[in-house]
């Protein structure tokens, strides 16, 4: 547990100075920062989800400009889709951004709706990234922690805790806020977040949420993006073929085939199989 954090006035204009001195010289520069489009921070904010930056950086661009709004996004095939996706993994972002730009499209217009609670609605969309689109696209002064967010609270707050969570953060993200300016302030707090790994390695493993991620060799992961990455290329192949070309066992091809065909992203034609 991190224990029982007490803030004072003074205490939280420090915290924030400390903040915003070290954002003022440091400050990162990226593509989706530069704008306030909802489309454009929907969209980053979904490839972050589990997703270092310098790999987004090699895919956000290439995906605006393939898909410039929710009207494209919703018209375009899904093997267009996962295609330009390719490389950053965890597909069923791709499949979720997919069905947000229909719902988007047929149901609000195409203007993505302005509140927290109508975006967890959406697919692929939990309560944190639906209060970080709110707070980047339109300036709410929303509540939230993310992994860097994370890191600098325990860092902060929690310098001898273990096992904080996420329900003990919260509070002092709240009492922090700087509510005129939220879109900054987030943007200044994951940059010391950053810095703070650099400097003191990865301090989410105090977190009662720090989970070690898997091993991607060998996983069902790594077969499932084969499979889709196979069939974005060689539309119309049987299991069989995708059995010979992936060199996996025919009962874990099977069983993935499965999956993703009950999730939505291939279908059956006849004998063969083509992204849904």
């Amino acid at each position: 547990m991190g224990g029982v954090v007490r803030l004072t006035r003074k205490r939280i204009a420090a915290f924030q100075k400390l903040i915003y001195d070290y954002y003022c010289t440091h400050a990162r520069i990226l593509p989706w920062r530069t704008t306030t489009d909802p489309y454009y921070v929907l969209v980053s904010e979904i490839m972050l989800q589990q997703t270092q930056v310098p790999r987004v950086m090699t895919k956000y661009t290439k995906f605006i400009e393939a898909f410039p709004d929710f009207r494209t996004l919703d018209a375009a095939p899904l093997r267009d889709v996962l295609n330009v996706w390719q490389g950053l993994g965890y597909n069923r972002r791709a499949l979720a951004l997919k069905k947000v730009a229909r719902i988007v499209v047929s149901q609000f217009n195409g203007h993505l709706p302005q509140d927290v609670e109508t975006l967890m609605t959406f697919p692929g969309i939990g309560k944190a990234t639906a209060s970080a689109i709110c707070a980047f696209a339109f300036g709410t002064p929303t509540v939230f922690v993310e992994t860097n967010i994370r890191t600098v609270f325990i860092h902060c707050f929690f310098r001898n805790g273990d096992n904080v969570k996420d329900a003990e953060i919260l509070p002092l993200v709240e009492a922090t806020l700087d509510k005129e300016t939220p879109r900054e302030w987030y943007y200044a707090l994951m940059d010391y977040g950053v810095m703070l790994k650099k400097e003191h390695g990865n301090l989410d493993r105090r977190s009662a949420h720090y989970k070690k991620q898997a091993p991607f060799e060998g996983s069902d992961r790594q077969i499932r993006g084969a499979i889709l990455r196979l069939l974005t290329t060689k539309p119309l192949i049987s299991e069989a073929q995708i059995v010979r070309e992936l060199g996996a066992a025919p009962q874990r091809v099977r069983k993935n085939l499965d999956d993703l065909r009950q999730e939505g992203f291939i279908k059956r034609k006849g004998k063969k199989l083509e992204i849904a």
